[in-house]
């Protein structure tokens, strides 16, 4: 039996001002009670032991994909998805106060944000990339070491919350680049952070299911919202533990799951799956 959290506390992967953060800032106000774990596991993990209340993960990036690790506890965990937000992906150099840029000979930051400041690097070739566990992590080091020729690579809330100053901002080789968030709850959840959506929202739902390997077996899956005309967002396949060569696959579609079109559908579905679980029916981020 889970306890319930002293504060409601919001979870996340990284260190304070990671993007996650920002993301659950955006769809919970910037007042917010949060905390900060080391993995994703760690995330679901405070939602289960009633450390927190509620949770921020990133499911999908526009360049580089989803983030298969939580949609595997997506399916292991039980916490309902009640929102979404699309973040872009803002990369900011940034150093202690009083270091200038012509200072530099450094940044750090995580690997994949490295990779997506690929041209600032080329232009500024007297910079070495150094790999760090997190992107918010490396402004946290950056200024409890006051390294005074180093930058780290991150957001600008970490930068407000480390008390770096930004040298240069946006320096992302791709403008379009944004990543999509979830957003978990748990039974105390709502007690803390009552959610009303707008009437005019569009809403869309995610589930998870699998089906037997023969031939033409996904394809009559589909059909049940073909059939009715619900639109389908998001479709991905993911390993099914246990059965080698067989399939997960998440889906979302557009629509309430308690319309009458939305619930034909998934009782089509259901009986052609083997399993079936809704994960979440949210406003449409």
């Amino acid at each position: 039996m889970t306890r319930r959290p002293p504060k409601a506390l919001i979870a996340f992967q990284g260190e304070r001002g990671a993007f996650s953060e920002e993301a659950a800032r955006k769809l919970l106000g910037a007042g917010i009670d949060v905390l900060p774990c080391p993995r994703f596991e760690d995330v679901f993990h405070s939602l289960q032991d009633g450390e927190a209340a509620g949770a921020v993960i990133p499911i999908e990036n526009t360049l580089a994909g989803s983030v298969h690790e939580n949609y595997d506890h997506l399916q292991r965990f039980d916490f309902p998805i009640v929102a979404e937000t699309n973040v872009r992906i803002v990369h900011n150099l940034m150093a202690p106060p009083g270091v200038p840029f012509s200072r530099i000979r450094r940044a750090y930051s995580h690997p994949v944000a490295l990779n997506q400041c690929l041209d600032f690097f080329t232009r500024h070739p007297g910079i070495e990339r150094v790999t760090y566990y997190d992107t918010a992590g490396s402004a946290k080091m950056l200024m409890e070491k006051g390294l005074n020729d180093c930058a780290a690579i991150a957001s600008a809330v970490a930068a407000e919350i480390y008390g770096a100053r930004i040298l240069r901002r946006s320096i992302e080789d791709d403008r379009r680049n944004f990543t999509r968030f979830f957003l978990l709850r748990t039974p105390g959840y709502a007690r803390k952070y009552p959610r009303q959506a707008p009437p005019n929202a569009q809403w869309k739902t995610s589930l998870v299911f699998s089906t037997r390997n023969i031939p033409g077996a996904l394809f009559r899956c589909l059909s049940a919202f073909a059939l009715r005309d619900l639109n389908l967002t998001k479709i991905e396949s993911r390993p099914l533990r246990g059965k080698p060569w067989e399939y997960l696959f998440y889906l979302d579609f557009l629509g309430r799951v308690d319309t009458p079109t939305a619930q034909n559908a998934i009782g089509h579905l259901r009986e052609l799956a083997d399993v079936l679980k809704v994960l979440g029916c949210y406003p449409r981020g």
